[in-house]
């Protein structure tokens, strides 16, 4: 029995097609008095162009806090105060961490976005939501964004 949900995971990447999740996210959370987490995962260098001369764990260090206080910023702005929200930045890939946060919490609904990306942006970019989808042991909603061209 999947009802009612308990812990609810809104992973964001802070763009308007994740707040479109995170907001259905919140209207569950609040439905069900759920428990919502909030999930940022910082991509491995190698995924994000790093400028030629720069001091790694310098970059790597103002990434986090950079994800760090824009998760503030959802925090303050975004989420209701009544609800009970706990909201985490970790490094790794993507759609592997949000996995491995679904099972260690125990978390019974994952609700991410789509990013509307077809064509090449696909191939290259790949589709976090879609491996998402394909691995943990919870319900996942989409939600879809507008297609990218």
């Amino acid at each position: 029995m999947w009802l009612p949900f308990k812990k609810i995971l809104a992973p964001t990447d802070f763009s308007e097609p994740s707040y479109l999740a995170l907001d259905m996210a919140i209207e569950l959370a609040d439905h069900f008095d759920a428990e919502l987490h909030l999930l940022h995962v910082v991509p491995p260098l190698h995924v994000v162009p790093v400028p030629v001369n720069v001091e790694i764990p310098l970059y790597e260090m103002e990434l986090k806090e950079a994800a760090e206080r824009s998760m503030q910023e959802v925090m303050e702005q975004r989420i209701p105060k009544h609800l009970t929200t706990f909201a985490t930045v970790v490094w790794g890939d993507p759609a592997d961490e949000i996995i491995a946060y679904q099972k260690e919490k125990g978390i019974d609904l994952i609700v991410i976005a789509t990013h509307g990306r077809s064509g090449w942006k696909r191939f290259v970019f790949g589709s976090v939501t879609e491996k998402v989808v394909r691995y943990p042991t919870c319900p996942v909603l989409t939600i879809n964004a507008p297609e990218e061209s």
